[in-house]
């Protein structure tokens, strides 16, 4: 592996299926960090964004040897410190390329593999893709101790003494420079309610069944992104007479996001599963109250605190409750509880703490210090 002789001199290849303009790895993983490394990105899908200048991008075309392709691009036009994979899709074939190409070997001690979300969360073809990058991975990351917690023993024994847990976090920074330009919260007389995600791990039916059954029935619901529920979720606003109050956004940008959080009167979640949701930390550092489904790593961002409800996810009555509840305080008593969740955030998920925690693990693995590397996060 090459050495670190300057910050501008670490090279890390990044293996992300698609870039969108909400991918996590993308945004916490590479944008921030794009003039303190030399970032390369090698893509399944087709791209869906530009990247910035700074960023080097080999893009897939959406097959299986167009991955393979861009994937040998990038291996061959320079030697990487890293090789980080964020996908069990991608470790499993990196895996095989590194295999049949003869590059295992060498450049095995380089890998890191982010688990990004709860065992029970992904399908049994992605739980089985996982068995050989905790079998052969350098490092295996965890995104949270709920997440850790979740793989079984098996999973767990493959990959002893290689595991450790690096939390996901927000960019704060960028965060304020979008929310800066507006006044936090809604600032007419309707109660409006925001919350992410289309797919049945989220659960957006039982939160649009609370919405409904909340005594308010002037406020505003914003669903944000886009999902295979989105004819679900429509036929039931068309059926329920609610197409003034509910509103499907579909994919938007990151800034959107943040924008809409920030004018919210409450962001909810009612997911069955999560891995460490970033959402709901940007809920929180966009100073939005939030109400949250009762699972582990819902549990793990509300640990020790009174202010952050959990409710199980198959309670409408539940988050209906909650619902009028934060409905009925003053925005004087909402806008202190959005301050709390800030500080929930600047205490414990500065996206700095978790590049410094992925900086001790490059560290390790080239024999260089890189925490300096940090020091130009912007």
């Amino acid at each position: 592996m090459s050495s670190i002789q300057t910050e501008h001199q670490f090279r890390i290849l990044h293996l992300i299926l698609g870039l969108t303009p909400t991918n996590g790895q993308y945004n916490e993983h590479c944008l921030p960090l794009r003039k303190s490394r030399e970032i390369t990105i090698c893509t399944y899908f087709k791209s869906e964004i530009t990247l910035p200048e700074e960023l080097t991008l080999y893009d897939g075309d959406s097959t299986l040897m167009g991955f393979f392709r861009a994937l040998g691009t990038s291996l061959k036009e320079k030697e990487y410190d890293v090789i980080h994979v964020h996908t069990p899709h991608a470790g499993l074939l990196l895996l095989v390329y590194l295999f049949f190409s003869g590059l295992y070997s060498k450049l095995k001690p380089s890998t890191v593999h982010t688990v990004q979300n709860s065992f029970g969360n992904f399908r049994l073809s992605h739980k089985l893709m996982f068995l050989p990058s905790f079998a052969f991975f350098q490092y295996l990351v965890f995104c949270s101790q709920s997440a850790e917690d979740s793989f079984p023993t098996l999973y767990k024994w493959l990959g002893s003494g290689r595991m450790t847990v690096v939390q996901n976090t927000v960019d704060i920074d960028r965060i304020d420079s979008v929310i800066n330009d507006f006044e936090h919260g809604n600032q007419s007389d309707k109660f409006e309610i925001v919350t992410v995600g289309l797919i049945p791990m989220k659960n957006p039916l039982t939160m649009l069944e609370a919405f409904k059954k909340s005594l308010n029935k002037t406020g505003s619901l914003f669903y944000l992104g886009e999902g295979k529920l989105r004819s679900a979720i429509t036929s039931e606003v068309e059926m329920s007479d609610l197409e003034n109050q509910v509103t499907l956004t579909g994919m938007i940008t990151r800034d959107q996001v943040f924008e809409h959080f920030t004018q919210a009167d409450l962001f909810v979640s009612t997911s069955w599963g999560e891995g460490l949701p970033v959402a709901v930390l940007e809920a929180m550092a966009c100073r939005t109250p939030i109400l949250l489904s009762d699972i582990p790593p819902h549990r793990e961002v509300a640990e020790e605190v009174d202010f952050i409800p959990l409710v199980k996810p198959d309670d409408v009555d539940g988050f209906a409750m909650e619902i009028n509840r934060f409905n009925e305080m003053s925005r004087r008593e909402r806008k202190e509880i959005g301050h709390k969740c800030r500080e929930i955030i600047e205490e414990k998920f500065t996206i700095s703490t978790m590049h410094n925690a992925y900086a001790d693990i490059y560290s390790q693995i080239t024999g260089n210090p890189i925490s300096t590397l940090l020091s130009a996060v912007n």
